[in-house]
């Protein structure tokens, strides 16, 4: 019986993924308002009332093809405590370089763009996509420079604001033209190179505070 339960399992989840990776594939086709339900079904090799079973409509496929895609967005929350400035740096280079290459890939650059064409008639698309990938990512920046404030390894200021600046220093300019098709997905030796650069130029504007000034904000 348990191993029943077990396989049925197994295919309700090779059936899902189906679904996603046909339903995924029209919406980039078709948009979401010409991708139809029956095409996606056909694509998937299944039928329509597997389809409605696992998701109550087109508009939910949607989302869930965008929360799935969000994965190479997210980052380890559990990034090392700094204990150096030079430890800080190399933790946000790898940082820059990792988030530059999960975020340019196709599949990833595909997700926004879909989710900026469906952002007025289905707002929800375009939340989904910040909180499972933008607003994640944020966040495990914010908590790093916390951190290395606490450490005494970069000076007073906002710790989000910073992750910002970060940020627009690593991509400067790259997202946007990568979603209009204007850049191609930069290489290995381009993403170090912008890592290391917005790590250089964050660390220059947010240099370590002096022993007098750790010492008077710890009275």
């Amino acid at each position: 019986m348990a191993r029943a339960r077990v396989a049925e399992a197994a295919r309700d989840d090779d059936s899902r993924h189906r679904i996603l990776g046909a339903a995924f594939s029209a919406f980039l086709k078709h948009g979401y308002a010409g991708a139809s339900t029956l095409e996606i079904a056909t694509r998937a090799k299944v039928s329509k009332r597997d389809l409605y079973a696992n998701f109550r409509d087109k508009q939910a496929m949607l989302v869930a093809c965008i929360k799935s895609r969000t994965e190479r967005m997210r980052l380890s929350p559990e990034l090392p405590m700094p204990t150096s400035r030079e430890m800080l740096a190399a933790t946000l280079e790898a940082f820059g370089a990792n988030l530059l290459r999960e975020v340019s890939h196709p599949t990833v650059i595909a997700t926004f763009r879909l989710a900026i064409a469906e952002a007025t008639r289905s707002p929800e698309v375009a939340q989904t996509l910040e909180a499972a990938g933008r607003e994640a990512t944020r966040h495990a920046l914010t908590d790093l420079l916390a951190r290395a404030q606490s450490a005494g390894l970069i000076g007073t200021g906002a710790p989000p604001e910073m992750a910002t600046q970060f940020l627009a220093l690593l991509w400067d300019g790259l997202m946007v033209s990568l979603l209009l098709g204007l850049a191609a997905r930069p290489q290995p030796g381009e993403i170090e190179r912008r890592a290391a650069k917005a790590t250089a130029a964050f660390l220059h504007l947010h240099s370590e505070p002096s022993p007098q000034a750790l010492t008077s904000s710890s009275t």
